[in-house]
């Protein structure tokens, strides 16, 4: 299950999954194990942050115990191809190539 946040506005109200309000934030939350199907997820939403605005820090919030190092990877050159610096911060568990 998905939670949805409720968002006000002069227009009404507007329904999100707590993902994309976290996107529009810049946040990115890798929250399982690695693979193949997750990296491509974080990598997508990296370079889509990266044409919203490159000069933005991205934050990107880690709680895995580890997974495939090939997809890992996928995303660490990701991270380091992509011009806003990415602020990684552990919230609880972060192992192997977590």
């Amino acid at each position: 299950m998905i939670p949805i946040v409720i968002e006000q506005s002069g227009r009404g109200e507007r329904a999100f999954d707590i993902y994309s309000r976290l996107l529009r934030e810049r946040i990115i939350f890798l929250g399982q194990a690695i693979d193949s199907n997750l990296a491509n997820l974080i990598v997508a939403q990296l370079l889509y942050l990266d044409a919203e605005d490159g000069e933005k820090d991205i934050y990107l919030y880690i709680n895995s115990p580890g997974g495939s190092v090939t997809a890992g990877m996928g995303i660490f050159d990701t991270m380091k191809h992509i011009r806003p610096d990415v602020c990684t911060i552990c919230t609880r568990l972060e192992a192997n190539m977590g």
